[in-house]
């Protein structure tokens, strides 16, 4: 439907950085038609200024005023005539996709402890006896443990956590649950609340 004097967005031109507004873009529409490039270069620093009041978050990065920069480049649709006091070469990168990231091509045989846990059990059963392996089991285990609490519905057996980890290291990590001391862990309930665990 078209009615007369009505303005829709879906009828207007396409923003190349629309978190700036159509009314930054008609700014950087208006600094490429300047005469000379003394009024662009003017123009352009207040319209960054003005970029800079839309994006306050911009300012944690350290590059943040290179990146203000390349997105005046970009909006400008790479036709503003100025002496850019960065090089926007590379400002296209801002819209390049990543490449997706390959799945795991290994089987996880125990989904709820993850292919890192996994990864673990196979560097244990390779690592001699002394203390660093004593620490590294220990965290396996604690980590085991908060696994089985968040995909288990709070579900976290001392034994259960003492049994996984002698049988995926091959018998090599046995714990001592007398002697062993696991650590706290908050369990988030369904309804976004926390409810503590105490170890047993």
């Amino acid at each position: 439907m078209d009615i007369k004097g009505l303005d829709y967005n879906t009828q207007r031109e396409h923003l190349a950085m629309p978190e700036y507004g159509r009314e930054i873009q008609k700014m950087v529409n208006l600094a490429v038609g300047l005469p000379t490039k003394e009024e662009r270069t003017v123009c352009a620093q207040t319209i960054v200024r003005l970029m800079e009041t839309k994006m306050p978050q911009l300012r944690g990065n350290a590059d943040y005023e290179q990146t203000l920069w390349d997105h005046l480049y970009l909006m400008s649709d790479k036709q503003l005539d100025i002496d850019w006091p960065f090089d926007v070469s590379e400002a296209e990168k801002i819209h390049t996709k990543p490449e997706p990231l390959p799945l795991p091509q290994n089987r996880i045989r125990q989904r709820h402890y993850g292919k890192l846990i996994e990864e673990l059990f196979e560097q244990l059963k390779q690592m001699s006896e002394g203390p660093e392996r004593d620490e590294l089991a220990r965290l396996t285990a604690n980590q085991m443990k908060r696994d089985l609490a968040t995909w288990g519905h709070g579900s976290m057996d001392d034994e259960k956590v003492a049994d996984d980890l002698a049988r995926f290291t091959d018998g090599v990590i046995q714990l001592d649950l007398n002697n062993f001391t696991f650590e706290k862990v908050t369990v988030v309930n369904n309804e976004g609340g926390k409810s503590k665990k105490k170890r047993k």
